[in-house]
């Protein structure tokens, strides 16, 4: 694909930000229900203060923590070529660009959102990796479920100047990458002075797509937030409903017949008691009765608010003692069985954002002229474990492998729970500096119980005349 000119570029960037019209209102909208934004109960016409006040304290927002639960197991901590236990080159751009910190944001809008994308551009002094949310960057694909690289992507963002605010948009091909600006509602677009055009020469367009689902239809990807969207509502409805019961219906109402209220100065009725704790309500009359209305029961509200976390917990397969707060008395075998589907549900988003990671590795390589590493398609990365298993289990079923099947310890200290890739390193150089004092305090011991004999000669003396 030749260059582009600055009004193609321009044609081109518009055609796309026409294309991403269509996704916004979507991830707009779970956007909004991730931070607690949700649509409004029923409001009737000419609804009091007290009942909108009520409205604004019924939302109970599970979401976030359905997209936390996933995103806290995974974590990358290495990237091996296949056979070897060092990390490959293309690691070291990867810390370099604080991806062991910024991989969490691609790992939660791959699960809020469905999908994220990753910019690796050539750098000085290595290549320079963009994390980005599909609000702010969408691909254009010849075929979205075999393409592995895009034809176009197109990035969208509004940044703040000295002279006000302004539109960015970045247009990304296999050649180059074009900047334009212009105004915030997009009119205008024009190149972006003298450094619109940077040239990359990689071949490919150096944007990288993750997804939260593998779809071989080509209809588009879906996050783990947006099925949840209308139970979140439900829960938020029968929240309400148990905010209107405590408020008004909670409490035991008191009657009173046979007596006529008092009237004001300016003969209006007023309320004859005011209830109190250490009130005692008194009538002249004998006539006059009093009683009060049983209190409304809310564990109907109540069972009915857990089931639907339940449903919540069921479709999100995460465990319920996370949305509940309800652990009491698990054993490990109940543990393990309570968090199967957790365990399976990330394991699945670990394989797919893998692919990603691997991608964005070797475009690494290639941003960085490692011709290797570019070619080196066996290369995986390495995820932390972090299953819920206790440190005693886990060492004693790591040791059994040792003693029973004679796999090599240091092979196996990469999974033991909490352990990060420095302290693997940490240990191994330290257990080679060990071995290496081992061989030598060897040596002279042997030396010390077996002396060499370094005795000088003695001359023959003469025989005696």
């Amino acid at each position: 694909m030749a260059l582009m000119g600055q009004d193609e570029a321009v044609s081109t960037a518009r055609h796309l930000l026409e294309l991403r019209k269509g996704e916004q209102d979507r991830l707009d909208r779970i956007q909004r229900y991730m931070c607690g934004k949700h649509d409004s109960v029923y409001v009737p016409r000419g609804a009091r203060a007290e009942y909108r006040w009520l409205i604004e304290r019924a939302r109970v927002n599970v979401l976030p923590l359905v997209v936390k639960v996933v995103a806290q197991n995974m974590y990358v901590d290495g990237y091996r070529p296949a056979g070897s236990d060092e990390n490959a080159a293309p690691w070291q751009v990867w810390q370099a660009n604080r991806m062991d910190a910024r991989q969490h944001g691609i790992h939660r809008s791959v699960l809020t959102y469905g999908a994220a994308y990753a910019v690796v551009m050539p750098g000085r002094p290595v290549p320079v990796i963009t994390p980005f949310s599909p609000r702010r960057m969408t691909a254009l694909y010849g075929d979205p479920v075999n393409d592995e690289w895009p034809i176009f992507a197109v990035e969208d963002r509004v940044e703040n100047t000295r002279g006000g605010r302004r539109r960015v948009v970045r247009v990304y091909d296999n050649q180059a990458r074009y900047t334009l600006v212009g105004k915030v509602d997009g009119s205008r677009l024009e190149p972006d002075g003298e450094q619109w055009l940077m040239r990359h020469n990689m071949g490919v367009c150096p944007v990288v797509r993750y997804i939260n689902l593998e779809d071989l239809d080509g209809d588009g990807v879906i996050g783990e937030v947006e099925p949840l969207i209308e139970i979140q509502d439900q829960l938020n409805m029968t929240t309400f409903g148990l905010l209107m019961a405590q408020q008004y219906a909670a409490f035991r109402q008191r009657w009173v017949t046979g007596m006529a209220p008092p009237l004001d100065e300016q003969g209006n009725p007023i309320e004859p008691f005011r209830s109190r704790v250490d009130g005692l309500f008194v009538a002249e009359d004998a006539d006059t009765k009093f009683g009060e209305f049983g209190a409304t029961d809310l564990k109907g509200y109540l069972d009915s608010r857990e089931s639907t976390v339940r449903n919540i917990a069921t479709i999100s397969q995460v465990p319920p003692y996370h949305l509940l707060g309800q652990m009491v008395n698990l054993s490990a075998e109940a543990l393990a069985a309570a968090r199967d589907g957790l365990d399976r549900n990330v394991d699945e988003h670990e394989s797919l954002c893998g692919e990603g990671h691997e991608q964005t590795m070797r475009l690494a390589g290639l941003a960085a002229d490692n011709k290797a590493a570019w070619e080196d398609t066996a290369a995986q990365v390495v995820w932390r474990d972090t299953s819920a298993r206790s440190l005693a289990q886990t060492v004693d079923a790591l040791g059994k492998l040792v003693t029973m099947l004679g796999v090599p310890p240091q092979e196996l200290w990469e999974r033991v729970p909490g352990v990060t890739q420095t302290d693997v390193e940490r240990w191994k150089k330290a257990a080679s500096e060990g071995d290496a004092m081992n061989r030598l305090n060897g040596i002279i011991e042997k030396q010390m119980q077996h002396p060499p004999d370094t005795a000088m000669p003695v001359e023959p003396t003469a025989p005696a005349a």
